[in-house]
């Protein structure tokens, strides 16, 4: 399967923040090929397991995650016209919901609009006016009685986006590539290393939760206690109104992370296998702690070095983010490499940075 068709069907697939299981069911049949061992922990995070050819009792250990969840929506009401007022999970601009198609998880899968008032009828007040979620509601189209029958608080609800591929055909556009990009990426890694030896076991893991706190990320690095962790997530991608320090060209590489949530030897390290593989990467100034599962895994325990590779994408948090696939190729290609090049020696090296 092309690394396009695995990414679509991670994008198409359902895993708001807390209720991941489709997304994680999925991803487990996509790794099935590529690991020895899969299985889900007691919060939900899908860890894949493959086996290190170094003879040892104790073999070192190196951790990749990315987020199997996205951002969506929760039901908080369902008020005297049958219209379901929410709230958010994860963080959403309010200016991007309006006019969106969505899928309600009640009783059964419920398709719904953010429906805004027509433009007739706004005021020149309203128009001046900031959109906040409270004033949106989702019309599922039944009375009050039957949406009462089907929908109740508590219910999430999805943004409804099918994937599509763009003239350039190379990149594709769709919901929650923030962060099945990073999934698709790591099966793309395990493929690779299906060529390669390495010595350390790997862990692939699809933690969840990852938008209302990386919290997966910590359950996750805290049980398996690795000696090496890689987050990979998604970064901003060039675009109308964003600077160049603050994005990475789509088509040009991962983007490697350098700053105080990254051990500096990691860091070096991904940026010398990608030199001598010749792939092109971009550098990522991150100034404090990122936002992604990397501020967790570091932190695990007594500390875990820590490195974060991202996959530029535009329009994040949007429901047609954009991403070009060779970005995810060598993406993967770097990780193999990486993971294929670490030994003993290296992880003293890491051990030993003062």
């Amino acid at each position: 399967m092309e690394i396009k068709d695995v990414l679509q069907k991670l994008s198409e697939a359902r895993g708001v923040a807390g209720h991941e299981n489709e997304a994680a069911e999925l991803a487990a049949s996509l790794f099935q090929p590529y690991v020895d061992k899969i299985k889900r922990d007691n919060l939900g995070n899908l860890v894949a397991y493959k086996k290190g050819a170094l003879r040892s009792r104790r073999r070192p250990s190196i951790f990749l995650a990315a987020h199997l969840d996205e951002i969506g929506l929760i039901v908080t009401e369902v008020n005297e016209n049958g219209f379901i007022r929410f709230s958010t999970i994860g963080g959403f601009d309010p200016r991007t919901l309006w006019g969106q198609a969505v899928m309600v998880h009640g009783r059964r899968d419920l398709p719904g609009v953010i429906g805004p008032k027509s433009p007739h009828l706004v005021s020149q007040e309203e128009a001046g006016k900031e959109l906040r979620i409270e004033d949106m509601h989702i019309d599922v189209a039944l009375s009050k009685e039957k949406a009462e029958e089907l929908v109740r608080v508590g219910d999430t609800v999805s943004i409804h986006r099918d994937f599509m591929e763009m003239k350039n055909s190379a990149c594709v556009t769709g919901k929650a590539l923030d962060d099945r990009a990073g999934i698709a990426c790591l099966i793309q890694t395990a493929r690779q290393l299906q060529r390669m030896v390495h010595d350390f076991d790997v862990y692939f893991v699809g933690t969840v939760q990852e938008e209302v706190g990386t919290r997966g990320a910590i359950t996750s690095t805290y049980s398996i206690m690795p000696d090496i962790g890689v987050a990979v997530d998604v970064c901003h991608g060039n675009m109308p109104g964003v600077t160049e320090e603050d994005s990475s060209e789509l088509g040009k590489g991962p983007a490697i992370s350098v700053g105080p949530n990254i051990h500096p030897v990691l860091g070096d390290k991904l940026k010398e296998v990608a030199k001598q593989h010749r792939i092109s990467y971009d550098i990522e100034a991150e100034p404090g702690v990122t936002p992604t599962d990397a501020r967790a895994i570091q932190v695990t325990r007594e500390g875990v070095p820590c490195a974060l590779v991202s996959i530029p994408v535009r329009y994040m948090h949007t429901s047609v983010e954009v991403i070009h696939t060779e970005d995810l190729n060598l993406a993967g290609q770097l990780l193999a490499y990486f993971i294929a090049d670490i030994n003993h020696e290296f992880l003293q090296e890491v051990k030993d940075y003062d």
